[in-house]
Order: structure tokens, then C-alpha cells, then sequence
């Protein structure tokens, strides 16, 4: 099963989580700080809002929003068996919407490797599923 450029495979099968830093040195992933408010929706269900998520930059993937953990509301989502290899970020875990059998819509990894050791404690929702809305920013007079 192959998700975007991530092994999906269940926990009992994981091999060592392997970085390919080493073979791309060039291959960039910039996590950008900002104090923008930033809100993740599921139809009309808040699932996260916070002023201090990253956006995640990834050459050749996109742009992607991570939430602080603490500021997701986990009631309407469940925990997955399913675990990915991303070869720049590390191991990932992912939650479906409560009592469905569908897929991920979010995931963290909660030991990414060190070239982007900021993603731990963040949590991403799949912006095909998830609307993510980006409000006003402040201004704190140094950057993040």
C-alpha cells in the first residue's frame, strides 16, 4: 500500500525507520513558525485552532499545516493501527474520524528525525478532507 511517497504497513511489520539525508542532502522540508490563527475543519466541527501551528514546506509535496497537539480536539477522532515511513520525516502515526473505517485524515510523527525534530508534539490533517482556514497574524517584533 503506498500513500503519496509513504509505506504504509502495520506496526507488527515495521522495519527501522531509515533517513535518506544522507543520499539527498539536497531535498528540502522548512517548517515555518508562524502566529497566524489557524483552524482545521471536518464539515462544522472545530478538530483544531491555534496561533502557533508550523506550515511545513516540502519539496515536491505542498504545503502542509501542523497543529500543536494540545490545541486538537481528539473526541472526534480515533487512533489507527497504520503507521508510514516518510524518508525525510520519519515514522508516522495516524487518527480516522470516530467509529468509521475510514482512512487517516490526520497524523503526527512523534519522533521525526533531527532535520525536522520541530514536527514532534504537531499534529497535520489531510487538506483533501480537512479545511483548514489561516486567519490574521500578530506581530511580536521578532520572527519565529
Amino acid at each position: 500500500m503506498v500513500l503519496t511517497e509513504e509505506i504504509g504497513v502495520s506496526v507488527m511489520d515495521m522495519a527501522p525507520v531509515r533517513s535518506l539525508y544522507q543520499e539527498r542532502p539536497d531535498y528540502r522540508v522548512d517548517l515555518l513558525a508562524r502566529t497566524n490563527v489557524m483552524s482545521a475543519w471536518l464539515g462544522g466541527v472545530c478538530l483544531a485552532r491555534s496561533n502557533a501551528c508550523l506550515i511545513v514546506d516540502e519539496q515536491d509535496h505542498g504545503l502542509g499545516v501542523y497543529f500543536p497537539r494540545d490545541a486538537v480536539d481528539f473526541s472526534s477522532l480515533e487512533p489507527m493501527d497504520l503507521r508510514t515511513v516518510c524518508p525525510f520525516k520519519g515514522q508516522a502515526e495516524y487518527w480516522r474520524v470516530a467509529g468509521s473505517e475510514g482512512s487517516g485524515i490526520a497524523w503526527s510523527y512523534p519522533e521525526p528525525f533531527p532535520e525536522v525534530a520541530r514536527l514532534a508534539g504537531y499534529v497535520a490533517f489531510d487538506l483533501d478532507e480537512v479545511r483548514v482556514t489561516i486567519g490574521k497574524g500578530m506581530y511580536t517584533g521578532v520572527r519565529p
